[in-house]
């Protein structure tokens, strides 16, 4: 087991008495001080948050313009192409676009580039297609903001192109530092407090288009509020901007508003799906979402739903992000990703079932294969030592692996090792890589300080994409592994697991489970709550289970109260785990309904055991 570093939050006095107004446990109120809320206004909003939330769209830098562009377009009847991507961040942003510009009266069509063979973002000869093809209007979702070249391309055929974005732009050439009304560069976020690590240093080097709608770009020298927006929640904006466009009216048509409200489990989905942070506007289109998809009335997301076999369920963002997003990120990743944004735009009844269905064996067949690379990835990490002391990145290569699949596989190994990690399929002289990153390492930045050795790369803080030369793949390695270990500190290597507070036995029952419910939906930035409790002793011989007894069954006692506690993966402790030790344990609550009844039980997320008096 990993050892982790835990992050226990210091006990905030008011915590008693935030419960106490907002008539809930003082474990509520821990949990909320330390999501940085201590107004009771702010606690209900967040507790009850409502669509009234939402910022208003022209508050996004160039969205009035973009909007007013398309809304001319419908008018006029002139060919509108969205150009998407195939993650369900793009997937969804188009789905989101398409809808809004048909609910409005208009038609578009949409261009998704094929992962293999295109790679991300917008390219060239993809551009030059739809200008030849008649398109008067592109608008790009999830990509765009590095398409220097592109859009010198649509300029040129005197095509309109509307670039929306929220990943890592181009720094402009040879530019130290210096300040523009243009960007958001000051690290600081929207509300003049909030840290944003992420933001470029250095002002933006940007596609030369009719218009940029960027969540970190300025609006007449003022920030949007919520600079984390993801690609889906963008597009929702524009899209809601149209409408007011359309209308001629800040209050969009009621027809429109049904078709936002509806539109909100799409944004949903790329929201989550992306993992940017669920606080603040996120949260709220998040909460909304997932309530939303389980009576949306697309026929696309329903197919989707029922092929999980989740229909008439309740959604979190675990289903979200574990069971309808890897659907539709198949898509993507082992075929095309266009047959996902079929099935949520123009598919009927029967061709979206159909193509759910198909969609599910291609996750299967997605599973598999990611199977195989993560065993190969594992001996290849140990071949090359890239696990020793000392060693601060893995980067890997292999002529065989699936570039579809290699950034969920380096997923898994982060997740294992705790390092940031790259993963290359070589194939006939180019590598296509993709990365993931731990936190506080930038690997957006860290691809930018190998950019000589590199064909192309791009991304952001936590995860980014990148093209290599086979020949120069070795190098890439060496330079990459000597960059982290220049920046790296050694406790960054070690997972750090953070908890809400110190708690008791009696205080984990069954009205706090339920409003521990009330904080979510889960993710970055509104992470699960999990509490330590200390010194409880083992009270029956732990159990192995699970197919391959990879999981744990344990029965503990803290004073007169005893627990029933599951832990995944943690199997390979049973044997240090006999009747009467005692060990602190990293717990999240839950309910587990059995025969009718209902009761606690602790999911274990870590266990420590406690040094004795007088051991050194």
């Amino acid at each position: 087991m990993t050892p982790k570093r835990w992050n226990i939050a210091p006990p905030d006095p008011a915590a008693a008495d935030l419960a106490s107004r907002l008539k809930t446990s003082p474990l509520i109120g821990q949990i909320l001080l330390n999501r940085g809320l201590s107004d009771p206004a702010d606690c209900q909003a967040f507790l009850r948050p409502t669509l009234n939330h939402l910022h208003r769209p022209e508050q996004l830098a160039g969205l009035t313009r973009s909007a007013e562009r398309i809304a001319r377009a419908i008018r006029d009847g002139e060919k509108i192409v969205i150009y998407g991507d195939y993650d369900v961040d793009g997937i969804t942003a188009t789905a989101i676009l398409w809808h809004a510009i048909r609910t409005l009266g208009g038609a578009a069509d949409y261009y998704v580039p094929h992962r293999i063979d295109e790679g991300y973002g917008l390219n060239t000869q993809a551009i030059q297609a739809l200008c030849a093809e008649g398109a008067r209007l592109i608008i790009s979702v999830d990509c765009g903001i590095t398409a220097i070249e592109q859009a010198a391309v649509a300029a040129a055929r005197g095509v309109d192109l509307i670039i929306t974005d929220h990943h890592e732009w181009r720094s402009a050439p040879n530019a130290e530092g210096s300040g523009t009304a243009a960007w958001l560069g000051s690290g600081v976020g929207g509300d003049g407090r909030t840290p944003l690590p992420h933001l470029a240093t250095t002002p933006p080097f940007l596609p030369e288009c009719y218009a940029i709608v960027h969540p970190r770009l300025l609006n007449d020298g003022t920030a949007y509020p919520n600079s984390a927006l993801c690609g889906a929640g963008v597009a929702y904006k524009l899209a809601w901007g149209i409408g007011v466009a359309v209308c001629g009216a800040r209050k969009v048509s009621d027809a429109f508003r049904a078709f936002l409200i509806d539109a909100t489990a799409l944004a949903a989905l790329g929201t989550i799906a992306d993992v940017v942070p669920l606080t603040r506007e996120n949260r709220t289109l998040a909460h909304f979402g997932l309530g939303g998809l389980k009576q949306s009335k697309l026929v696309g997301v329903r197919a989707l739903i029922a092929s999980a076999g989740l229909t008439g369920q309740d959604l979190d963002s675990y289903d979200v992000g574990f069971r309808l997003g890897p659907r539709l990120n198949a898509s993507g990743r082992m075929g095309h990703a266009r047959l996902a944004v079929e099935m949520l735009t123009s598919a009927d009844a029967d061709r979206a079932a159909e193509t759910a269905s198909f969609l599910e064996a291609q996750n299967r067949e997605r599973q598999a294969t990611e199977k195989k690379i993560l065993e190969q990835a594992i001996q290849q990490v140990a071949d090359l030592k890239l696990d020793a002391e000392g060693r601060c990145a893995i980067v890997l290569g292999h002529e065989e692996w699936h570039p579809g699949v290699i950034g969920i596989v380096a997923s898994r190994i982060v997740e294992r090792y705790h390092r940031p990690a790259i993963m290359v399929s070589l194939q006939n002289g180019h590598g296509q890589g993709s990365g993931r990153s731990i936190a506080g390492f930038h690997l957006a930045r860290a691809l930018q300080a190998c950019t000589d050795c590199l064909e192309g790369h791009g991304g952001h803080e936590m995860a980014a994409g990148l093209k290599v030369s086979s020949d120069r793949f070795e190098e890439f390695r060496r330079r990459f592994c000597e960059h982290a270990a220049s920046v790296i500190t050694p406790e960054q290597l070690v997972p750090e697991l953070r908890l809400d507070a110190v708690a008791e036995f009696h205080q984990l029952n069954e009205g706090l489970v339920r409003d521990l419910h009330r904080l979510g939906p889960f993710g970055p930035g509104n992470r699960r709550p999990v509490f330590c409790v200390r010194g409880v002793e083992v009270t029956l011989p732990a159990r192995r289970v699970g197919r391959g007894g990879e999981h744990l069954q344990l029965h503990v006692r803290q004073g007169r109260y005893a627990m029933k506690c599951i832990g995944f993966n943690f199997g390979p402790m049973e044997p240090h785990l006999k009747p009467g030790t005692v060990v602190d344990l990293a717990v999240e609550p839950t309910l587990n309904e059995y025969n009718g009844r209902r009761s606690v039980e602790l999911e274990i997320k870590d266990v420590q055991f406690p040094v004795s008096e007088g051991t050194t």
